[in-house]
């Protein structure tokens, strides 16, 4: 401890002598004051009616904004919902149809792995702009290309069954040539 903390500490007594007088303090204070200039706003009608213009005009646009919101939100889940049903739908068809190329047995092992290969490029460009509908749900650009995406692959599933399909009607015909 320094010198002047020495003395702070040893003399608190004498520094409790003296206390201020709020009382005085204040009235010292008020005694200087003019209250001459003071200006009453609310009287005067031209502020009572900006005041309640714009307690309108908040009171609008609180409301409008609520209502809007929730305009917007039954939008959203009746978009949200008719997505869900499209991806639902096509889903399962392409689910199925895959199923159906791999239970083929008339297609080669390596024509089935590169075909699946190329059917999984598929599903993560899907699972790209999924993610980035999921950002900007009223981009119809998306919309359209995830739509396309799930027609590109159920045409190249169809297309490989009816290559499949074609090559057994053509090796049946063959066998009963004589």
């Amino acid at each position: 401890m320094d010198d002047f903390e020495k003395y702070i500490t040893e003399n608190k007594h004498l520094f409790d002598e003296h206390k201020a007088d709020r009382s005085k303090i204040w009235n010292e204070i008020e005694s200087n004051l003019d209250t001459s200039k003071t200006i009453r706003l609310w009287r005067s009608p031209l502020i009572k009616i900006a005041a309640s213009i714009l307690i309108l005009i908040g009171a609008f646009s609180m409301v409008n904004l609520v209502t809007s919101g929730f305009n917007n939100n039954t939008q959203n889940n009746i978009v949200h919902q008719e997505l869900r049903d499209i991806d639902t739908y096509y889903k399962d068809l392409v689910s199925f149809q895959v199923q159906l190329v791999k239970n083929n047995s008339k297609l080669q092992p390596e024509d089935k792995k590169k075909f699946l290969s190329f059917m999984d490029e598929l599903d993560e460009e899907y699972n790209a702009l999924k993610t980035e509908m999921a950002k900007n749900l009223n981009n119809e650009y998306i919309l359209e290309a995830i739509v396309n995406n799930y027609k590109k692959r159920i045409e190249l599933i169809e297309n490989l069954l009816k290559q499949i399909n074609d090559s057994k009607k053509s090796n049946e015909n063959e066998g009963y040539i004589l």
